[in-house]
């Protein structure tokens, strides 16, 4: 059975696993192994994580956490943008995990911390073109299509584009 919970520092080397293994796998046919390596440094290292895990805010509300087994299988998390709008800001599961309702069930408690604790009354999401597993994932929750912009993280040479979503909570 798995278990959708609010973070704590036991689960910090399963986030940096599950969004590190997640992110690979996302990105690996679209982006450069140099930009993969580099975002996974920067957010999916376990300090950083357990910071995250142990501090929340308006503008951080934590990480939920999918275990099974005392197993990490999905992390997500998010936080508010201004007074009406949150945001997802991560989302990832065991690659091995997809289609299980995981995503959607980490989705769902953002959600509800979202709209219970912050009062947001809509939901933004940045997706990279060509996620072909988050777009489609994200649409299907209702999720619609606002603008492109540069992709986070673009250093000179790279040219991702972001694609940002939003949808009524």
């Amino acid at each position: 059975m798995i278990n959708i919970c609010k973070a704590n520092p036991i689960h910090v080397q399963g986030i940096a696993k599950v969004c590190s293994e997640g992110y690979q796998s996302t990105y690996g046919e679209t982006h450069s192994k140099e930009y993969i390596e580099r975002i996974i440094s920067e957010f999916y290292n376990t300090e950083r994580i357990l910071d995250e895990v142990t501090k929340s805010s308006r503008y951080w509300g934590g990480y939920f956490v999918a275990v099974e087994n005392d197993n990490v299988v999905g992390a997500g998390g998010g936080g508010m943008i201004n007074e009406t709008a949150g945001e997802i800001f991560v989302l990832y599961l065991d690659p091995n995990r997809r289609n299980e309702g995981i995503g959607t069930n980490l989705l769902e408690a953002i959600t509800k911390q979202q709209k219970e604790e912050f009062n947001a009354s809509e939901q933004w999401v940045s997706v990279h073109k060509g996620n072909e597993m988050g777009i489609p994932f994200y649409e299907a929750r209702g999720f619609i299509f606002q603008q492109e912009q540069n992709g986070y993280g673009n250093v000179e040479g790279e040219e991702y584009v972001s694609l940002r979503y939003c949808r009524s909570i």
